[in-house]
This record gives C-alpha cells, structure tokens and sequence, in this order.
C-alpha cells in the first residue's frame, strides 16, 4: 500500500530553520499533486503549501508566503519543505499529502482542501521556541 513518511521536524528556535522530507512509496509519484499541511493542539489542520506534480506550479499558505519553499525530486519520490524564520505560531504536527492530479500543470485553490487528498503520512513533529 502506498506509504508517505515524513522526517526532519525537532525543536528550533524562533528565527531558526528547518528542512521536512516526505518519503513516497508504492505510487505513481510523478501523477500526484504533493502538499504539505499542519495541524496545533486543539485546532483543525491547515494547508501550508502544495506542488504540481512538475514542480512548475507551487502554492503557499498567507501565512508561510516568503519563509518556507516546497520542492520535489520526482526520481526519488521525495518532496520537501525548507522552512525559515520559524515563529512559535509554525509549532504543528506537519503531514505530508498526495493527491492524484496527472497532468495539472498549475496549482489551484482546491489544494488548500485536506478532503481531496488520498494519501497521508503520520506527521513530524515541529516545535518553535520562543
């Protein structure tokens, strides 16, 4: 069965940076949309940032726009977030999703909506210290 597993989340300081890596497996990677969401004790989980299955297209979260760039490496079936300037208010569970798309050439706001993803990974933890 098709498996994503995220890595690189752990504790930083605020101003600091981190690089988050999902792992796909046992898809067709190139067909999929691939995004990013998180999710902070007690709230719903929120769209961060997604990538056309070529790269060519991204889309960014208000929030996020400017500090963090989502990137994927179609050999490898991996896609990443490098985020910086972390602030405490980035402190999430942050899951990787996929979402079968072949041929989108460009990113729309139906990237944004956790229910059109298939697959999901089980999340890494990141934490923001003030």
């Amino acid at each position: 069965q098709v498996q994503l597993v995220e890595s690189g989340g752990g504790l930083v300081q605020a101003g600091g940076s981190l690089r988050l890596s999902c792992a796909a497996s046992r898809l067709t990677f190139s067909l999929y949309t691939m995004a990013w969401f998180r999710q902070a004790p007690g709230n719903e989980r929120e769209f961060v940032a997604a990538i056309s299955w070529s790269g060519s297209s991204t889309y960014y979260a208000d929030s996020v726009k400017g500090r963090f760039t989502i990137s994927r490496d179609n050999p490898n079936y991996t896609v990443h977030l490098q985020m910086i300037s972390l602030k405490p208010e980035d402190t999430a569970v942050y899951y990787c999703a996929a979402d079968l798309q072949p041929g989108v050439q460009k990113i729309s706001g139906r990237a944004t909506l956790s229910y059109e993803y298939e697959y999901w990974g089980q999340g890494t933890q990141v934490t923001v210290s003030s």
